[in-house]
């Protein structure tokens, strides 16, 4: 029977651990976290029936897994407290915490299999895409538990390359504030031509959950979807037209450009061997 710790139990944790009772992937009794705040403690054990600690040290006694739920800039001081007991058991190590790459991990849990993932804020309500890189010393059936973890809260895609984390997070982890500034985008525009926001919101959600789900299950990619829905001379080729001319592509991928530039600086600046 796997057992699964969570150092951290903030949102994405309970969001992880919610999927994995509803799913019946793992029940609440093999399920341990820790996490500092009392209150925490207590709602994550009502809500879910999980094991739950004050101490690092005691959520991870027993564990196969544990999964890194904590902001990365307190990962060291965390994990290296830890790292004799790590180093003794070597569970599988799974980090969600943006920025500290493989190496760093390694060096302050003693861990050798160790998987980075990167989920999304969508795996809140169960629609999460996670995209993940293993460690040399991660065995396939470790790989398949850490895939089968994320997949309680959405999809999951590996990646070749430790590189493409950060590629990962300029598409999907960043991903859902370019919709939600498309949304707030379209509203406003909305209620600038006399319609309320109430239901400017209404219309503009659904619109997008729509789209969302004709191209997820559509044969066809994005931009046959849209060819198909602009017909010539009509009103939505006059707004694409519009996008265009405003060169809106190139904004989005200096966007994303820019995120994947960050998330490298990040895991230059909180790993174990920063550079300046």
């Amino acid at each position: 029977m796997t057992q699964l710790a969570f150092i951290g139990g903030g949102n994405m944790a309970a969001s992880i651990v919610g999927g994995l009772i509803q799913t019946g992937e793992l029940p609440a009794n093999q399920i341990h976290i820790s996490d500092p705040n009392a209150d925490q403690r207590e709602r994550l054990a009502a809500d879910y029936g999980v094991q739950v600690y004050a101490d690092n040290a005691a959520a991870i006694a027993q564990a196969d897994v544990v999964m890194m739920a904590v902001k990365p800039q307190v990962m060291s001081q965390v994990l290296e407290p830890l790292r004799e007991q790590l180093t003794e058991r070597q569970p599988l190590l799974i980090s969600i915490a943006a920025g500290i790459d493989l190496a760093s991990l390694a060096l302050w849990s003693g861990c050798q299999a160790i998987v980075r993932c990167m989920p999304n804020t969508p795996s809140l309500v169960g629609v999460g895409a996670s995209g993940l890189f293993a460690s040399d010393a991660v065995s396939m059936e470790q790989r398949n538990l850490a895939d089968a973890l994320m997949r309680a809260v959405g999809i999951t895609v590996w990646v070749q390359t430790e590189a493409e984390i950060d590629t990962v997070i300029a598409v999907s982890g960043s991903g859902p504030a370019y919709y939600f500034l498309m949304m707030e985008a379209m509203i406003e525009a909305a209620e600038k031509m006399g319609m309320s926001r109430e239901t400017a919101t209404k219309l503009t959600l659904q619109t997008a959950a729509g789209a969302a789900e004709m191209a997820r299950q559509s044969d066809v990619d994005p931009a046959e979807l849209r060819r198909r829905v602009t017909s010539p001379g009509g009103t939505t080729q006059q707004a694409i037209a519009t996008f265009e001319a405003a060169h809106l592509r190139d904004v989005v991928d200096a966007a994303m450009q820019a995120a994947c530039q960050r998330a490298a600086e990040l895991s230059q600046e909180l790993g174990a061997n920063p550079k300046t």
